[in-house]
């Protein structure tokens, strides 16, 4: 007998990629953060009557295998891993730049603002400009009036003169050269192949361990972000096993006892 404590440790490696290729030498990841784990098999009972009010026999029928883990910590191998099974590029981050401390606008004709984005980051896409009294500025194409600006594809902000002396709030995304940094594209594939991977779920208490194998795991559902003001976001995924490509085995319990 043994009891097990805590959320566990989780490990994945894919099996097939979202185009139901197999991965060959596939990096295996470690769910990091995890916080919750379950593991449900839930059968069908099939249940045999004669003539009176209680069943003569019961008999399982269909086994499903299901669960959900919730892990905090995001990394874009596990979340391909474990849901996507795309290809991914690396090495350009893609972020937003929401200015706070506000810009002051001085110029007599038109006042320029250029777009500075951090850590030597290049400008990309224009996300709006909010003045200082909350209403938003209007973007236009050339000639700003007041209360409108041009923006350039360096991200150079042109506001009119009667704008001067006024506090504006440009937002903007930018692109970083980033090694560590991934790309999923979230591709319109056709339906049917669907990304698999092999589980391992250890829980251990007081030095005896209890292991878990799946051979084959497909996630249903990612809750990606859970956002709230004041506390942590917990991607969470739902998942369910199937067998083997042979057709006979769903998994290996492991119990030290």
């Amino acid at each position: 007998m043994q009891l097990t404590f805590g959320s566990g440790e989780v490990f994945a490696q894919m099996i097939t990629d979202a185009y139901g290729n197999r991965v060959q030498n596939a990096t295996p990841v470690r769910i990091m953060g995890l916080q919750e784990m379950s593991v449900d098999l839930s059968a069908e009972l099939k249940e045999f009557y004669g003539q009176n009010r209680y069943p003569l026999a019961v008999a399982q029928g269909k086994v499903k295998v299901s669960g959900k883990m919730k892990g905090a910590l995001i990394n874009g191998l596990t979340l391909n891993t474990l849901f996507f099974g795309t290809e991914y590029a690396t090495g350009t981050m893609k972020a937003l730049w929401a200015e706070t401390t506000g810009k002051v606008l001085d110029g007599d004709n038109y006042s320029y603002l250029q777009a500075a984005a951090p850590g030597g980051g290049k400008f990309a896409e224009d996300a709006g400009v909010m003045g200082q009294d909350g209403t938003a500025y209007i973007k236009v194409a050339s000639s700003p009036k007041q209360g409108q600006y041009t923006v350039s594809d360096a991200g150079v902000y042109a506001f009119n003169s009667s704008d001067k002396g006024k506090t504006v709030y440009p937002s903007f995304t930018y692109t970083q050269t980033m090694p560590p940094a991934k790309k999923i594209e979230l591709t319109n594939m056709a339906t049917g192949n669907t990304p698999t991977f092999k589980m391992r779920y250890l829980t251990q208490f007081k030095g005896k361990k209890a292991l878990l194998e799946l051979e084959s795991v497909t996630s249903g559902k990612l809750g990606l972000f859970s956002t709230k003001n004041d506390d942590f976001s917990v991607p969470e995924i739902d998942f369910t096993a199937s067998t083997d490509e042979a057709g006979f085995k769903i998994g290996t319990l492991w119990i030290q006892e």
